[in-house]
């Protein structure tokens, strides 16, 4: 198998993250967590020069589409949406967690609509109590808690069945699989994979028609499939110093792409792509559609 990977467009993110595909406007979108800035690109524009640039309250943890044009944004310890054409952010709902050294991360949408984005807690001293988790912001804007003993959270996504969810903790360098019902608590919290192997930890994640689930190895600039029953199938090598998330897009969702780190608060690259966004071309299977947060 040989995997082609191209730059797309000039952007330069401090730290990309999220890349979220809308099928119904055939665009990509993603964010730059630390100025907060949210980029929309729409497929038959993947070459042009410039992206189109919105401003979001930073830092911004993750975005996910909406059923409208519209995304729904994790922002530092609350909810919100952002409606692209009238460029209007509105709150939806906060968490009861306020503290500098608490924010939240990566996010995705369940099958149901409901949105799920876990915490990192920075700077967490050995024996410190986590701050945070996981939480669902189900679709009529309320929020529940579904783990708090997730320190940094990363990569959650679902089985294409949707009974299982997927979810890291980056410092524990552990993918953990729960049983998932979109009604209840989270089950049957077992180990997936572990990267230690890698000296990386765990970041963006997704899961492919077949079921297989992918995840970017930040430090070790390697992307990593993973089979069903968590043995290791493959690894790719990545053209940047810090990838950082990814998502299947394009119209048969047979493209991966990919954000990168140029100079986040504790990592910087020292390659002239570092910050970019790419395309991963010629995998071993197409993507799935995204689930798309039921507006409330």
């Amino acid at each position: 198998m040989t995997v082609k990977i191209t730059r797309v467009g000039t952007t330069k993110d401090q730290l990309g993250e999220s890349p979220c595909w809308d099928a119904d406007a055939q665009a990509l979108t993603w964010i730059d967590a630390l100025p907060g800035t949210l980029w929309r690109l729409p497929l038959d524009a993947v070459q042009a020069v410039q992206a189109e640039r919105h401003q979001l309250p930073a830092p911004v943890g993750s975005i996910a589409p909406c059923r409208s044009a519209a995304v729904v944004v994790a922002l530092r310890n609350s909810f919100a949406r952002y409606d692209f054409a009238t460029r209007r952010l509105e709150h939806l709902a906060g968490i009861p967690v306020d503290h500098p050294k608490v924010r939240f991360n990566d996010g995705k949408c369940d099958a149901a609509g409901n949105f799920l984005a876990g915490t990192m807690h920075i700077d967490r001293q050995a024996g410190e109590p986590v701050m945070g988790g996981l939480y669902r912001l189900r679709t009529d804007c309320r929020v529940e808690q579904l783990a708090d003993d997730i320190g940094f959270a990363n990569g959650p996504c679902f089985s294409p069945d949707g009974a299982v969810l997927y979810l890291a903790d980056s410092l524990e360098r552990i993918i953990w699989a729960y049983d998932y019902d979109p009604d209840g608590p989270l089950r049957n919290k077992r180990v997936f994979a572990r990267t230690q192997a890698f000296d990386s930890g765990p970041d963006g994640a997704t899961t492919d028609s077949q079921g297989f689930l992918w995840t970017v190895l930040t430090r070790a600039a390697r992307l990593a499939r993973y089979a069903p029953d968590g043995e290791l199938d493959r690894v790719i090598e990545l053209p940047v110093s810090y990838p950082t998330s990814i998502c299947f897009g394009g119209p048969r969702l047979e493209h991966l792409y990919l954000t990168s780190i140029s100079r986040s608060t504790r990592l910087e690259g020292t390659l002239v792509q570092d910050g970019g966004l790419f395309q991963l071309e010629g995998l071993p299977a197409a993507g799935r559609l995204p689930h798309h947060f039921g507006d409330c």
